[in-house]
């Protein structure tokens, strides 16, 4: 007969009791993985839709991303996908947002308010670039990374183009206008940073840069100026000359302009 030791049997119901508590910590994990089962698709959604519309965004996101899990297919799918990007949105989860625009998007071109995603998209773009510089008003915004006012820019123009008469696209082609007057501003702060530096043929790309891309743009009388002082910073005073009529045409009354003169900003100074 096989006898076991005092310190085997301790190990052997410290085991029992390590297994017991385990299986104790997945019934609960089942118990709170399992909050929506039985609940059938309308009536989540309803649920979903009840929190929506009393503003409590986490509770109708968590209910959304469980019936997208639970009935992908179901007759409120396309829809709880919908309101999902929505709630993302309003809950300043931004990259969510755009993520599951993104998704509906690529799922659903058809659909009769994917412009509606389009816009969200945009949206959350817009805010994730913007909201917490703006609203703190620290500095200026144009002078910062603007990757996110990027994307913004690029899915409002998209909106714009693949449905023009959308009911978003007057208010997507009013955010067009600021951001291309932010993106343009900050193409010039980088030329400054150029022409401080000595880099003058840096700064004369950026200022053609904005000129070919933000045309309408009020930046470009700067930009002009930018590669007047760049180009006479290289000695190329032919093309210095050229700008520099097409400056006095477009703005005579720029504050580079004295009479016949132009004011470098950096040009020969030492500091």
């Amino acid at each position: 007969m096989r006898v076991f030791s005092a310190a085997n049997r301790f190990g052997a119901l410290a085991l029992s009791l390590a297994l017991l508590a385990g299986c104790a910590s997945n019934d609960t994990s089942e118990e709170e993985e399992d909050e929506f089962a039985g609940v059938q698709e309308r009536e989540l959604y309803e649920l979903a839709r009840t929190a929506l519309d009393s503003n409590r965004y986490p509770i109708a996101i968590e209910r959304l991303e469980a019936l997208d899990t639970r009935y992908p297919f179901g007759a409120h799918a396309e829809q709880a996908q919908l309101e999902l990007v929505y709630a993302y949105y309003e809950n300043s989860n931004w990259e969510e947002a755009r993520a599951a625009a993104s998704r509906f998007i690529r799922l659903h071109p058809d659909h009769p308010q994917v412009d509606y995603a389009y816009y969200l998209r945009g949206l959350s773009a817009w805010q994730a670039g913007r909201f917490s510089l703006e609203r703190l008003r620290l500095i200026d915004i144009s002078k910062r990374d603007l990757g996110a006012s990027r994307d913004a820019y690029n899915d409002f123009r998209e909106l714009i183009q693949r449905y023009p008469q959308s009911e978003y696209a007057a208010d997507a082609q009013q955010r067009i206008v600021y951001l291309r007057e932010l993106m343009a501003r900050h193409e010039l702060h980088v030329a400054d940073y150029y022409l401080r530096r000595g880099a003058y043929l840096a700064a004369v790309e950026r200022g053609r840069w904005v000129i070919e891309n933000y045309p309408e743009s009020s930046a470009t009388r700067d930009a002009l100026a930018t590669m007047v002082e760049g180009y006479q910073g290289l000695e190329m005073d032919d093309r210095a000359r050229e700008v520099l009529a097409a400056l006095r045409e477009n703005a005579p009354n720029h504050e580079q302009l004295q009479g016949s003169r132009f004011i470098p900003k950096h040009l020969g100074r030492s500091d």
